[in-house]
């Protein structure tokens, strides 16, 4: 068989049900393999959405999402979606052509050092030069993209090799790998550092998101007693209508959840990845901090806690759980306060009838309108900050945001890859009118594949984050302004139903008519920031911690 044909069964051996990309002339023979496979294609309109599709892909299944590109200006064009997938911790695989290696009649024409390019983005980054190499750089290539800390990998494959005949090669297993545990001795110090505790306060980060920790967690919550925070990529694990939710840290201080942090003598930190700023400072006298995760913690000027708990989470958590007394009493008044008054300013604004809505309407009713298993997909622009604080996740991977590369652009290609992985779930994204036009092509590619979404554009005309911090710092409004096309027309000239929001009364019912009727929908939603400032920036201009 040739090497390309070997390719694709290598692929479908590591369970590859979907690959999104672009393909060029020097995949072609790849592409026709592929075509003779199991392999779904799902061809888009540009390299970097493939990308974040593949990403999001490995997001939500914790397999290596797959996405294909051709040499030079197609493998440049997934240089972003890389850095999304490795800040972000998503497993994911880029496969990109490139021209013979052994004779070429065209020069250097379109030739750049791809694999060099994609090293500093990537854990992992090789051209495959044998096709008899093929089985065991394509389980490489699969392992390191999965394990933890997990992110991006690149296979370069050109289209000589692709094309050689390969006789006596076989295909690599894939295996179970059991992840470490943590050291009896860890579990039993941070038994007795939270013995020790009087005000505890569990922080949920990114890691927590993946495999089985979400159970766990619960349980621990639940034994414990103890108060939680969230990151803005740890929303979800724990259900956050839970009494014991705190909130999330979406700001950087001057919020509620600020005021028990100072409070506590102790930070209980699952999951925290490096790229998520803990929202606290340490210091000698801050509260102490308890580091539980897959790999030890990277020591950062901001970060460097006093006792590490590393291995596999879910069975970490589990232990300590399963030990813990929960006999012990503990006056935890204070964040029952804190809760209380964090609550009663998240829902102010939940009902404000005033048009353009503001963005806390637009939270309110999408979580009223979503069910449970929902799943929502944010852009990244200024109301993710509001999602991120006022809308509560119920499962784990129904808000995905990302606070790691924060890229604008990858909103609505997370949620087609969603439909893809779950294609009976409510799939709604979230954009900014920036945002959305850098990949918007991709309507295209959603109407053409039958995927059921709804997007719900917030139109402001301008780079509105920007915008905020152009305001906080007291300076002109200036260079962040820019003009719309029609979009109910826009989305209309794709194949998509376009819908236009004209009273903020109509926008929850015209949502739930869009997710009960399936198709592609856009809702172009105007929106007002005007309440960003003051309700963001200064989340506790009249009160303070002393609740």
């Amino acid at each position: 068989m040739k090497a390309a044909d070997l390719f694709v069964r290598a692929l479908e051996q590591e369970g590859v049900d979907t690959i999104f990309g672009l393909p060029g002339e020097e995949n072609l023979a790849l592409l026709d393999a592929i075509r003779r496979s199991s392999i779904r294609f799902i061809l888009t309109r540009h390299e970097q959405a493939a990308g974040f599709m593949a990403a999001t892909y490995g997001r939500l299944t914790g397999r290596a999402g797959v996405c294909l590109a051709t040499l030079g200006p197609g493998a440049t064009n997934l240089v972003t979606a890389a850095a999304h997938a490795t800040l972000g911790a998503m497993p994911m695989v880029m496969i990109t052509g490139q021209k013979p290696i052994k004779s070429s009649k065209q020069g250097r024409f379109q030739i750049l050092d791809v694999v060099d390019m994609m090293k500093p983005l990537t854990k992992f980054s090789t051209q495959i030069t044998s096709g008899f190499n093929v089985p065991a750089r394509i389980r490489e290539a699969f392992r390191l993209a999965e394990e933890e800390r997990p992110g991006a990998v690149h296979l370069e494959l050109p289209e000589d090799i692709a094309a050689e005949e390969v006789t006596d090669a076989f295909l690599l297993p894939r295996e179970r790998v059991r992840r470490p545990i943590a050291e009896e001795k860890a579990i039993s110090r941070a038994l007795a550092m939270i013995d020790e505790s009087e005000r505890p306060i569990i922080l949920i980060g990114s890691g927590a998101n993946r495999k089985l920790a979400s159970k766990m967690l619960t349980r621990f919550v639940e034994k414990s007693g103890f108060y939680f925070i969230t990151t803005q990529m740890g929303k979800g694990v724990v259900d956050e209508r839970h009494p014991r939710y705190l909130g999330n840290a979406a700001l950087s201080a001057n919020d509620y959840i600020h005021c028990a942090i100072e409070r506590a003598d102790l930070i209980i930190n699952v999951g925290h990845d490096v790229v998520e700023k803990p929202p606290f400072t340490m210091g000698a006298s801050g509260p102490r901090v308890i580091h539980i995760n897959f790999f030890s913690a990277s020591v950062d000027a901001v970060y460097y806690p006093h006792h590490e708990v590393v291995g596999d989470i879910a069975n970490a958590v589990w232990r300590i759980t399963e030990r813990l007394d929960p006999t012990r009493k503990r006056d935890l008044s204070y964040f029952a306060r804190v809760k209380k008054a964090s609550d009663e300013n998240i829902s102010a604004g939940c009902d404000d009838p005033r048009f353009p809505i503001l963005p806390q309407r637009v939270v309110a009713d999408i979580r009223k309108t979503l069910p449970s298993d929902g799943i929502l997909t944010l852009d990244n622009g200024i109301y993710k900050i509001w999602f991120a604080r006022c809308y509560p996740a119920h499962q784990p991977n129904t808000v995905l945001l990302d606070n790691a590369l924060a890229t604008m652009g990858a909103g609505l290609a997370a949620a087609m890859s969603a439909r893809v992985v779950f294609p009976y779930r409510k799939i709604v994204a979230v954009c900014g009118d920036g945002g959305f036009l850098m990949n918007s092509q991709e309507l295209e590619t959603a109407v053409r594949c039958r995927l059921d979404l709804v997007i719900v554009l917030l139109n402001d005309g301008g780079y509105g984050m920007i915008r905020w911090k152009q305001e906080g710092s007291g300076l002109e409004r200036y260079g962040l302004d820019f003009g719309n096309p029609d979009f109910v027309k826009y989305a209309e000239a794709y194949g998509a139903k376009g819908h236009r929001v004209e009273n903020t009364a109509d926008f929850s019912p015209l949502l739930e008519r869009c997710l009960a009727s399936g198709g592609v929908h856009l809702i172009d939603l105007p929106v007002d920031y005007s309440e960003n400032v003051r309700s963001l920036t200064t989340a506790l201009e009249e009160k303070t911690c002393a609740l």
